[in-house]
Protein backbone atom coordinates (compact mmCIF):
# COMPACT_ATOMS: atom_id res chain seq x y z
CA UNK A 1 0.00 0.00 0.00
CA UNK A 2 1.35 3.38 -0.86
CA UNK A 3 -0.27 6.50 0.38
CA UNK A 4 0.88 9.98 -1.62
CA UNK A 5 -0.04 13.28 -0.32
CA UNK A 6 0.01 16.56 -2.01
CA UNK A 7 0.71 19.34 -0.14
CA UNK A 8 -0.94 22.66 -2.39
CA UNK A 9 0.05 26.52 -0.70
CA UNK A 10 -2.31 28.91 -2.36
CA UNK A 11 -3.13 32.78 -2.90
CA UNK A 12 -6.24 34.00 -3.06
CA UNK A 13 -7.19 36.53 -5.34
CA UNK A 14 -9.88 39.15 -4.29
CA UNK A 15 -10.62 37.86 -0.78
CA UNK A 16 -10.92 40.13 1.97
CA UNK A 17 -12.35 37.92 4.68
CA UNK A 18 -11.81 34.61 6.44
CA UNK A 19 -16.06 34.17 5.23
CA UNK A 20 -14.82 34.53 1.08
CA UNK A 21 -11.86 32.93 1.62
CA UNK A 22 -14.31 29.71 2.63
CA UNK A 23 -16.49 30.64 -0.49
CA UNK A 24 -13.61 30.06 -2.69
CA UNK A 25 -11.78 27.02 -0.82
CA UNK A 26 -14.81 24.92 -0.33
CA UNK A 27 -15.88 24.50 -3.71
CA UNK A 28 -12.23 23.68 -4.76
CA UNK A 29 -12.06 20.84 -1.59
CA UNK A 30 -15.53 19.75 -2.07
CA UNK A 31 -14.46 19.39 -6.22
CA UNK A 32 -11.46 17.28 -5.52
CA UNK A 33 -12.99 15.13 -3.25
CA UNK A 34 -15.79 14.45 -6.06
CA UNK A 35 -13.54 14.51 -8.95
CA UNK A 36 -10.39 12.53 -8.37
CA UNK A 37 -11.78 10.21 -4.98
CA UNK A 38 -8.82 11.74 -2.84
CA UNK A 39 -9.26 12.70 0.78
CA UNK A 40 -8.64 16.34 1.12
CA UNK A 41 -8.13 19.09 3.96
CA UNK A 42 -7.47 22.90 4.28
CA UNK A 43 -4.57 22.27 6.53
CA UNK A 44 -2.62 25.75 6.61
CA UNK A 45 -2.97 29.25 7.10
CA UNK A 46 -6.25 29.43 8.21
CA UNK A 47 -6.27 32.65 10.23
CA UNK A 48 -5.19 34.78 6.90
CA UNK A 49 -7.64 35.62 4.46
CA UNK A 50 -5.58 35.79 1.38
CA UNK A 51 -3.31 32.36 1.39
CA UNK A 52 -4.78 29.05 2.04
CA UNK A 53 -3.12 25.64 2.35
CA UNK A 54 -4.93 22.67 1.25
CA UNK A 55 -3.57 18.57 1.36
CA UNK A 56 -4.90 16.45 -0.61
CA UNK A 57 -4.10 12.39 -0.12
CA UNK A 58 -4.81 9.41 -2.62
CA UNK A 59 -4.21 5.99 -1.08
CA UNK A 60 -2.96 2.86 -3.83
CA UNK A 61 -1.69 -0.52 -4.44
CA UNK A 62 0.75 1.20 -6.57
CA UNK A 63 3.28 4.66 -5.81
CA UNK A 64 2.86 4.82 -9.27
CA UNK A 65 -0.82 5.54 -8.99
CA UNK A 66 -0.94 7.58 -6.13
CA UNK A 67 1.58 9.74 -7.38
CA UNK A 68 -0.42 10.78 -10.59
CA UNK A 69 -3.82 11.19 -8.62
CA UNK A 70 -2.36 13.51 -6.62
CA UNK A 71 -0.31 15.30 -9.93
CA UNK A 72 -4.07 15.55 -11.55
CA UNK A 73 -5.04 17.40 -8.75
CA UNK A 74 -2.60 19.61 -8.25
CA UNK A 75 -2.62 19.96 -12.24
CA UNK A 76 -6.65 20.82 -11.63
CA UNK A 77 -5.66 23.07 -8.49
CA UNK A 78 -3.61 24.84 -11.00
CA UNK A 79 -5.91 25.50 -13.91
CA UNK A 80 -8.37 27.34 -11.37
CA UNK A 81 -8.78 31.47 -12.17
CA UNK A 82 -9.39 32.27 -8.36
CA UNK A 83 -6.19 30.88 -7.00
CA UNK A 84 -2.58 30.93 -7.54
CA UNK A 85 -0.62 28.33 -6.61
CA UNK A 86 2.69 29.63 -4.73
CA UNK A 87 4.13 26.23 -3.56
CA UNK A 88 3.87 22.42 -3.89
CA UNK A 89 4.99 19.68 -1.67
CA UNK A 90 4.68 16.07 -2.68
CA UNK A 91 5.18 12.99 -0.58
CA UNK A 92 5.08 8.93 -0.71
CA UNK A 93 4.79 6.76 2.06
CA UNK A 94 4.49 3.02 1.70
CA UNK A 95 6.88 0.22 0.98
CA UNK A 96 7.68 -0.01 4.43
CA UNK A 97 9.44 3.49 3.07
CA UNK A 98 12.30 2.05 2.08
CA UNK A 99 13.17 3.78 -1.07
CA UNK A 100 10.14 5.69 -1.62
CA UNK A 101 10.51 9.58 -2.51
Amino acid sequence: MFVATCEIDLLLGDVHSLKEKRAVVRPIIGELRRRFDVAVAETGHQDLHRRAQITAAAVSSTAGHAQDTVGACEAWVADRPEVTVTEVRRRVFGGHDEGVE
